[in-house]
Parts: structure tokens; C-alpha cells; sequence
């Protein structure tokens, strides 16, 4: 704490300091600071996370994409795995068989 007396206010030099921001940690007198969510914090911190939004509000967003992402990727396989199965029944039994369809390229 003794820091703290020997500091001066980062926009009014010739106040005290009577708090340090915990995001930007720079020193404020009384005028510069505000309580939010029982941290005193400064006001352009406070506007930075007030514009960001709600943390929780990011964290909903990003679980929704990865879900759509991951969604979309199973739906991709299937879509893949369905035309190479179609392409496979189109095939004439003799190729499944190894008899006939192949013999006059191999030999």
C-alpha cells in the first residue's frame, strides 16, 4: 500500500491516487474510478467491457457455432459416405465379384 500513497492520478497529476484499475493497472484518483461488480475499475475499461458485451452472451455464441460447425461436418461425411455408397451399388457384380470387368485391364 505504501506504492499507492506515493502515486498520482493518471489523467489529473496533481491528485492522489487512490485506486489502481485491475484491468489497465494504472493509478486514478476518486473522480476517475467507478465500482462495477465490486472492483473499482476505470471509465475507459468500463466502456471497453460495457461495449464488448456480456461475457456470457460470447461464450453462448461461440458453443452455438461450434455445434452448427460440428453439425455441419457430420452432415458433410454422410453426404460423402451416401454418394460414394451410391457409386459403389452402381457398379456391375462382376467388379465386386473380380471377375470379368477388370481382366482386360490387368492383363
Amino acid at each position: 500500500m505504501s506504492g499507492l500513497v506515493q502515486q498520482r492520478c493518471q489523467l489529473h497529476h496533481d491528485r492522489e491516487a487512490v485506486a489502481r484499475c485491475p484491468e489497465c493497472a494504472k493509478f486514478y484518483c476518486r473522480e476517475c474510478v467507478t465500482e462495477h461488480e465490486e472492483r473499482m475499475i476505470c471509465a475507459s475499461c468500463l466502456r471497453r467491457m460495457t461495449e464488448a458485451g456480456p461475457a456470457h452472451e460470447r461464450v453462448a455464441l461461440r458453443v452455438v457455432g461450434r455445434v452448427l460447425l460440428a453439425g455441419g461436418g457430420v452432415f458433410l461425411a454422410w453426404c460423402w459416405f451416401f454418394v460414394l455408397g451410391q457409386i459403389l451399388l452402381k457398379l456391375p457384380s462382376q467388379f465386386h465379384e473380380g471377375t470379368g470387368v477388370l481382366d482386360a485391364f490387368l492383363w
